[in-house]
Protein backbone atom coordinates (compact mmCIF):
# COMPACT_ATOMS: atom_id res chain seq x y z
CA UNK A 1 0.00 0.00 0.00
CA UNK A 2 1.48 3.32 -1.02
CA UNK A 3 1.23 6.55 0.95
CA UNK A 4 -1.61 7.99 -1.12
CA UNK A 5 -3.92 5.05 -0.60
CA UNK A 6 -3.03 4.90 3.09
CA UNK A 7 -3.95 8.56 3.42
CA UNK A 8 -7.18 7.99 1.49
CA UNK A 9 -8.11 5.28 3.99
CA UNK A 10 -6.93 7.05 7.13
CA UNK A 11 -8.69 10.39 6.64
CA UNK A 12 -12.28 9.06 6.61
CA UNK A 13 -11.51 6.94 9.66
CA UNK A 14 -9.99 9.96 11.40
CA UNK A 15 -12.96 12.19 10.55
CA UNK A 16 -15.33 9.55 11.88
CA UNK A 17 -13.39 9.25 15.11
CA UNK A 18 -13.29 13.03 15.47
CA UNK A 19 -17.05 13.27 14.95
CA UNK A 20 -17.66 10.44 17.41
CA UNK A 21 -15.40 12.05 20.00
CA UNK A 22 -17.02 15.46 19.53
CA UNK A 23 -20.49 13.98 19.89
CA UNK A 24 -19.58 12.08 23.06
CA UNK A 25 -17.81 15.12 24.49
CA UNK A 26 -20.74 17.42 23.79
CA UNK A 27 -23.17 14.95 25.28
CA UNK A 28 -21.18 14.60 28.48
CA UNK A 29 -20.67 18.37 28.76
CA UNK A 30 -24.34 19.17 28.33
CA UNK A 31 -25.43 16.34 30.65
CA UNK A 32 -23.05 17.56 33.34
CA UNK A 33 -24.23 21.13 32.95
CA UNK A 34 -27.90 20.12 33.14
CA UNK A 35 -27.23 18.13 36.30
CA UNK A 36 -25.33 21.05 37.84
CA UNK A 37 -28.13 23.46 36.91
CA UNK A 38 -30.66 21.17 38.57
CA UNK A 39 -28.61 21.03 41.75
CA UNK A 40 -27.81 24.77 41.89
CA UNK A 41 -30.48 26.81 40.08
CA UNK A 42 -28.98 30.05 41.37
CA UNK A 43 -25.78 29.43 39.37
CA UNK A 44 -27.47 28.73 36.02
CA UNK A 45 -25.89 31.74 34.31
CA UNK A 46 -22.31 30.81 35.18
CA UNK A 47 -22.81 27.12 34.45
CA UNK A 48 -24.45 27.82 31.12
CA UNK A 49 -21.68 30.20 30.09
CA UNK A 50 -18.99 27.65 30.94
CA UNK A 51 -20.91 24.93 29.07
CA UNK A 52 -21.26 27.06 25.94
CA UNK A 53 -17.55 27.94 25.93
CA UNK A 54 -16.62 24.29 26.42
CA UNK A 55 -18.97 23.19 23.62
CA UNK A 56 -17.42 25.77 21.31
CA UNK A 57 -13.95 24.35 21.96
CA UNK A 58 -15.17 20.80 21.31
CA UNK A 59 -16.82 21.83 18.05
CA UNK A 60 -13.69 23.70 17.00
CA UNK A 61 -11.66 20.51 17.30
CA UNK A 62 -14.17 18.64 15.12
CA UNK A 63 -14.07 21.42 12.53
CA UNK A 64 -10.25 21.35 12.51
CA UNK A 65 -10.40 17.64 11.72
CA UNK A 66 -12.81 18.29 8.85
CA UNK A 67 -10.76 21.15 7.42
CA UNK A 68 -7.57 19.07 7.52
CA UNK A 69 -9.05 16.87 4.80
CA UNK A 70 -9.35 19.83 2.45
CA UNK A 71 -5.88 21.13 3.27
CA UNK A 72 -4.10 17.78 2.99
CA UNK A 73 -1.85 17.40 -0.04
CA UNK A 74 -3.42 15.33 -2.76
CA UNK A 75 -1.08 12.83 -4.32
Amino acid sequence: MDATSALALAYPIGIGLAALGAGLGLGRAVAGAMEAMGRQPEAIGRIQLAMIIGCAFIEALAIYALISVFLAPKG
